[in-house]
């Protein structure tokens, strides 16, 4: 286990994130707080209803559909028939839209933006959500926010549709109880979602560094997990990229390398997990083959004769393990306990 790192507000760039454009603030945009969908809302079923079912529970399906996982832009949608939610806003709000329009699922189901921290692959179209979606809110905690204005050439309007969130507390999102923790990554005050819907448990921890004492508390808990697989060690170590930017990723406070993922991944499995989405993959100091790759051989060294699948046949299959890919937009996955 690397050792722990205690990580403060600091002001310095993403690990690879660009400069980002000014947008002009709006006038007269109205509260949001009296804005979004009730609970007991009943929407006609759409194609969100009937897709990647996972287990035979009778409960109410938890949707996950990612629109781009990496250092060029972060974004995913949690919801269910009635309201949702999405992690980070680093991925065209259009594009957004238009896919999950695909599966039946309006924007003005989506309640608001939960944001994990202030690097520009995940705030980046944050006030384009906001202002095309008056209904939606920003959920941060105050110094996520205070580094988002600090860092990037955002509108100061986001304020205005902001709802704070501490750690370790739980807040509501319609169905949804959400409890922030702590993650290890070189962002402002970065945190990982542990997610309740009734019976569904789900965890998500992107930009990682190191799994501390409360990730795992979290991780380990879960059915549903979305977690780190940034890089493969000897492609990082014999790549194009600069000493000091090798040893910023490799740092307890950068990103999670394959095998150091997959060993705590096979360490704390049990059968109660069912899906697990490696995210973040480098584009240059890994693959999805290579990840997955590490992912099995260390869940089966550690417990032969697990069965692994890829998502398209969860019947025949202890585990499903996926790579969310950097640029598209996966399936829209129904999760059951």
């Amino acid at each position: 286990m690397a050792r722990k790192v205690r990580i403060y507000d600091q002001d310095q760039p993403g690990l690879f994130s660009p400069e980002l454009l000014g947008e002009t603030p709006m006038r007269g945009a109205p509260s949001p707080s009296s804005a979004g969908l009730a609970d007991d809302e009943n929407p006609e079923p759409s194609l969100a209803d009937q897709v990647y079912q996972v287990g035979e529970s009778r409960e109410e399906p938890v949707h996950f559909m990612s629109f781009g996982s990496g250092s060029s832009g972060n974004c995913s949608y949690v919801g269910d028939r009635r309201n949702g939610f999405l992690i980070d806003a680093g991925i065209d709000c259009q594009k957004v839209k238009d896919a999950l329009s695909a599966h039946g699922i309006s924007m003005e189901r989506v309640r608001g933006v939960v944001i994990t921290h202030d690097h520009g692959d995940h705030v980046r179209f944050l006030y384009s959500f906001l202002k095309n979606n008056r209904h939606m809110l920003v959920y941060c905690t105050p110094k996520v926010l205070n580094g988002i204005m600090r860092r990037h050439s955002i509108s100061r309007r986001v304020r205005d549709y902001h709802r704070a969130i501490y750690k370790e507390f739980e807040f509501k999102i319609g169905n949804f109880v959400l409890t922030p923790f702590e993650v290890m990554h070189d962002g402002t005050d970065n945190c990982g979602f542990f997610i309740r819907h009734g019976e569904t448990r789900m965890a998500v921890a992107t930009d990682i560094g190191c799994v501390s004492d409360r990730a795992e508390h979290y991780l380990s808990r879960s059915q549903f997990m979305v977690l780190e697989s940034n890089y493969d060690l000897e492609m990082l170590v014999n790549g194009r990229y600069p000493d000091h930017l090798k040893a910023r990723i490799k740092a307890d406070n950068g990103h999670l390398d394959n095998r150091d993922a997959a060993r705590f991944l096979a360490r704390i499995y049990s059968p109660e997990l069912r899906y697990v989405f490696l995210c973040h993959l480098s584009h240059d100091n890994n693959s999805p083959e290579v990840a997955l790759s590490a992912h099995r051989e260390e869940l089966l060294a550690r417990h032969p004769g697990l069965r692994i699948g890829d998502g398209s046949n969860e019947y025949v299959t202890d585990l499903q393990l996926i790579a969310l890919p950097r640029f598209d937009a996966t399936p829209l996955y129904a999760l059951r306990p």
